[in-house]
């Protein structure tokens, strides 16, 4: 039943399952799983895997996300080659020639979607919402869409409308706003000195009004609001995610895995939680961790029950 899955999310390491992801699986149920290109070789394989996957917890509608953005961060590139639909290839095509833009766009998410759909994958983590700047850090670099965020937030309106009409859902990311960050949040903690007012009319703003079921956190610490914790381990910031930007629906955090986040495996968790996250992403596949997430994380409440049936409405 989907009552006693826990609140959280892992990648698993290879294009099976093995012995113990097989018996973690039915262990410690986890609310979902993200695949990426590791997990990826074939469209046969990759049917076998999400089939497997979905006996386990014997739910045809199992939560199976990716990260399919085109650009640098595409995990079908074994059969689809999609690096040239980068975030700012949109949102150039947006400004230079909208009726040009609206047909390529939806051509390209509903080609996506339709190969999701066929692999098995329900969920992708787009749009990202981040609003770019001249030293935006290249793990955003041109993932971003533009650096006005009323176009930030207009193609990532699009983007969610699209995927929901073919039947996939999808992640807002990286909320409240990665755009302002100068370095790389896989490595090191940015710290981001901008004032709130700022803040709220540039980088929080295109996350505003979003119909997407979920959110992936930042892993940067925003000084004017909480200069101790990062987003993703901060109450202020998630309560301002839910007051400020007004997203009422699940929270996810970005991958705890990710050296960003000073503390051990369990402590990443637990803060995770204790700040108001939903759910929580570990990505690595390293099984020792994913034993320590799992132990740290609460069955899913009932909040996250109602919303992942809204969410099964769009992928059925």
């Amino acid at each position: 039943m989907i009552k006693q899955r826990r609140s959280f999310i892992i990648g698993i390491k290879g294009i099976k399952l093995n012995k113990n992801e097989i018996i973690f699986l039915k262990k410690y149920k986890p609310w979902g799983i993200i695949l990426f290109s590791r997990n990826i070789k074939t469209i046969y394989q990759t049917q076998k895997l999400t089939k497997h996957i979905k006996r386990i917890f014997k739910d045809k509608n199992y939560p199976i996300l990716i990260d399919q953005e085109g650009g640098k961060v595409s995990r079908l590139k074994s059969f689809i080659d999609t690096s040239m639909f980068t975030g700012e290839y949109f949102g150039k095509l947006f400004v230079k020639d909208k009726r040009k833009f609206n047909i390529y766009f939806d051509v390209y998410v509903k080609q996506i979607s339709y190969l999701l759909k066929l692999l098995g994958i329900n969920i992708n983590t787009v749009p990202v919402l981040d609003v770019k700047r001249n030293f935006t850090s290249t793990v955003i670099g041109n993932r971003s869409y533009s650096k006005d965020p009323k176009i930030v937030s207009k193609i990532g309106n699009l983007c969610i409308n699209y995927f929901h009409k073919h039947g996939i859902a999808t992640v807002i990311k990286h909320i409240p706003g990665h755009g302002l960050a100068k370095y790389d949040s896989h490595k090191i903690l940015p710290t981001v000195k901008e004032n709130i007012n700022k803040l709220n009319k540039y980088d929080f703003y295109p996350f505003k009004n979003k119909k997407s079921i979920l959110a992936m956190t930042a892993h940067i610490i925003f000084n004017s609001i909480d200069e101790k914790n990062a987003a993703t381990h901060s109450k202020k910031i998630i309560k301002l995610v839910r007051k400020i930007i007004g997203f009422n629906k699940i929270i996810m955090t970005d991958d705890i895995s990710m050296k960003s986040l000073k503390y051990s495996t369990k402590e990443n968790t637990k803060k995770a939680f204790i700040a108001g996250c939903n759910l929580v992403l570990h990505c690595n596949g390293n099984y020792n961790e994913m034993i320590k997430v799992a132990e740290n994380s609460p069955l899913i409440s009932s909040f996250i029950l109602k919303k992942t049936s809204n969410l099964i409405n769009i992928v059925r």
